[in-house]
């Protein structure tokens, strides 16, 4: 169990590795290691994640399962006059996240240690993005949906990347015993994007 990248302590050795993405646009030097999710590159579903989100520029945002950061780290920068809270589970890739801030000259980010929401309390959020850990069980993913239910502002909006073979339509169900409006932005190669507002 120690070797899944949503574990507190990956027991993988040390492999770092650092490549350019450019993401929306914006160029970024991201530092990565074993023992967190989609350590060779940002994976294809954080990337339709990152070009369908609509991050308003004073946004309060909160990443969960930051993993090293590609996500909040975007939003952070289209945030421009915002704040991005970027939280995971995993040590090493919190570490990683707030390397690639710093790398990256992202000042407006908090990034914690958390498991699910702990770090962040009852915090209210405009905006909750999560590329959910899959692996971790539909208990962990259908948790983090509903702590960022309680967690978003009236109005505020939860983005959700998911594959359609790894649960989207259960996925969707949870979504929308919560939320009262989900549509699904945008598909490509078996991802799903959904926006659910609160």
């Amino acid at each position: 169990m120690s070797n899944h990248y949503y574990t507190s302590e990956p027991a993988a050795a040390h492999d770092r590795k650092e490549w350019e993405a450019t993401l929306r646009g914006l160029t970024f030097r991201f530092i990565s290691d074993a023992g967190v999710f989609a350590k060779g590159g940002v994976d294809y579903g954080s990337r339709v994640l990152i070009d369908a989100m609509d991050i308003p520029d004073d946004a309060q945002v909160l990443d969960v399962g930051c993993g090293y950061g590609p996500i909040g780290l975007t939003a952070a920068k289209l945030a421009k006059n915002g704040h991005v809270t970027m939280i995971d589970v995993n040590r090493r890739a919190v570490q990683l996240a707030q390397e690639n801030a710093n790398h990256n000259k992202v000042p407006n980010v908090t990034i914690l240690e958390s498991d699910l929401f702990a770090a962040v309390g009852e915090q209210q959020f405009d905006v909750i993005l999560t590329n959910p850990p899959i692996r971790a069980g539909k208990e962990t993913v259908h948790a983090i949906f509903e702590g960022a239910y309680t967690r978003l502002v009236d109005g505020g909006t939860l983005w959700v990347v998911i594959q359609k073979k790894q649960g989207a339509p259960s996925a969707r169900q949870k979504l929308e015993s919560l939320f009262p409006l989900v549509e699904e932005v945008t598909k490509d190669k078996g991802y799903r994007i959904y926006k659910a507002t609160k």
